[in-house]
């Protein structure tokens, strides 16, 4: 409501408007240097991402062995910082009566081939 006391719209906050008309001075909808320009396109696509951390310190070969040979009981992903997935793993073992270990070797295997994160999300270097 005005001060009059009359509705009127509610106006938008925080919002920007798009102008989808190229600006004054480039025919076509192309910029000076000639390629096609669009002013709804974000911009580039990164081909890598970059990670605000950088690479983990852990190797994904290490995380990968130990997995394989003792993943019955967590050790590659006590090494690699996930602890809570550890336990389970050691939890699932004791429980089965050592046919949990099974999860442990194809883990190891999915470590190698495809790396993994470590404890704080940062991926494991080669």
């Amino acid at each position: 409501m005005d001060r009059a006391g009359r509705w009127s719209a509610p106006q938008p906050t925080g919002q920007t408007s798009v102008d989808i008309f190229p600006p004054a001075g480039r025919r076509g909808g192309q910029d000076d240097s000639g390629s096609l320009w669009c002013p709804l396109m974000t911009t580039p696509y990164q081909q890598y991402p970059q990670y605000p951390h950088g690479v983990s310190d852990k190797s994904k070969v290490v995380a990968g062995i130990l997995q394989i040979l003792l993943g019955g009981f967590g050790i590659g992903r006590f090494y690699m910082g996930d602890t809570k997935t550890g336990v389970i793993q050691l939890v699932v073992t004791l429980v089965t009566c050592g046919f949990g270990a099974i999860w442990g070797l194809i883990d190891g295997i999915l470590i190698l081939v495809n790396g993994g994160v470590d404890g704080q999300g940062r991926p494991l270097r080669d």
